[in-house]
């Protein structure tokens, strides 16, 4: 009996022991997921990345400030494993949904490399290029003076650039096949859409094998005097344009 009323006591001291104990407060899972997730960002590891920060949009909630990052990360993560058209509309959201967060500028350069990513080589479809170029323009507009938008303007130049070089193989494309009409559009687009490409001084000497193939001799003319007084350093200007540009004969445009 006194074996146990002794047992029966030390259960109860034991009890109150851990009733007056002081509580330990695990940390919250979303917070060990946040920890987990920035570990494998930073160290390039974005496949488990993309993985962990999946599973953060679902477990934070809305008005926590981390759900911001999260989501620009997450987009990053898409970006960087090469699933580009998912990157662009994830950035795309961050950019619309956080329009005050210091990740908006980023986003929206993010999202205008993503597709500039997607538009390869100038001579494919320019649909993406041309989504890359609105939201570069978007970016300059809503975040003026950010380092953002000044790094936006490097790739406004390279798609500008791309856009020219597209414009001039399509009037070659007509040029060689003698429809002067469609050639003279596409190389007068080079010379007035994209000033200052080096595509220019290329489309006004093809430009003045088509006037001479249609017969235009005023323009021919004119163009080959704003040839030589602008860019008289051009490569095979002598040739396009002799001295007497209106009675030379015909040359052959040039295949590049």
């Amino acid at each position: 009996m006194r074996t146990l009323t002794r047992l029966r006591l030390v259960a109860l001291l034991g009890l109150v022991a851990c009733h007056h104990a002081p509580k330990v407060t695990p940390a919250s899972q979303p917070e060990l997921e946040l920890a987990r997730a920035r570990r494998q960002f930073h160290s390039g590891d974005f496949a488990h990345a993309q993985i962990s920060l999946r599973r953060l949009t679902f477990e934070l909630g809305p008005a926590q400030p981390e759900l911001v990052e999260v989501r620009y990360d997450l987009a990053e993560c898409y970006f960087q494993t090469g699933d580009r058209v998912q990157a662009a509309h994830e950035f795309r959201q961050v950019a619309d949904q956080y329009p005050t967060s210091e990740y908006a500028p980023l986003a929206l350069l993010r999202a205008g490399d993503a597709n500039l990513r997607l538009w390869r080589r100038p001579e494919l479809d320019p649909t993406y290029g041309q989504s890359a170029l609105a939201i570069y323009q978007e970016l300059a507009g809503r975040y003026p003076g950010t380092t953002a938008a000044a790094r936006a303007q490097q790739h406004v130049q390279q798609l500008r650039e791309w856009f020219a070089e597209k414009d001039y193989k399509n009037g070659l494309f007509y040029l060689k096949r003698r429809a002067f009409d469609s050639a003279i559009i596409y190389f007068k687009d080079v010379i007035a859409t994209y000033p200052g490409t080096p595509r220019v001084p290329d489309a006004l000497l093809r430009l003045v094998d088509s006037y001479r193939g249609i017969g235009y001799a005023d323009e021919l003319k004119e163009t080959c005097i704003h040839l030589r007084r602008y860019y008289p350093q051009t490569r095979g200007l002598d040739e396009t344009c002799p001295a007497d540009s209106s009675t030379s004969a015909p040359s052959t445009p040039s295949p590049s």
